[in-house]
């Protein structure tokens, strides 16, 4: 897994890059295919703001989060990224199962 982490309008210290690769690493732990992570974080007044592009195989998914504090739109936005990417995993893993796909569709000519 590749992870970007970048700042606009703020610098990313040790100590948010190291919590930034804390909450991305729960997203492998569900769903190991994850190719690519994109974090951008960015302060604008009061509110901070957190986004990410987490590149899997078959869609891009994109999530943000904003709070007043950037600890707690990264929390945020960790919780929404797992709940897609758990979602993802769910619709990617059960195609064609309960019917059988193309084979479980017995048409009788008459």
């Amino acid at each position: 897994m590749n992870l970007t982490i970048t700042g606009h309008h703020l610098e990313v210290t040790p100590a948010i890059r190291s919590y930034v690769e804390e909450k991305m690493g729960r997203v492998t732990r569900h769903f190991d295919q994850v190719i690519d992570v994109s974090v951008i974080l960015s302060v604008d007044k009061l509110e901070h703001k957190a986004e990410a592009n987490v590149h899997v195989p078959g869609k891009d998914v994109y999530v943000e989060s904003i709070d007043a504090d950037m600890y707690a739109a990264l929390d945020a936005l960790a919780d929404k990224l797992n709940r897609q990417v758990l979602k993802h995993k769910e619709k990617s893993g059960n195609v064609h199962r309960e019917s059988g796909g193309v084979k479980g569709l017995i048409v009788e000519a008459e």
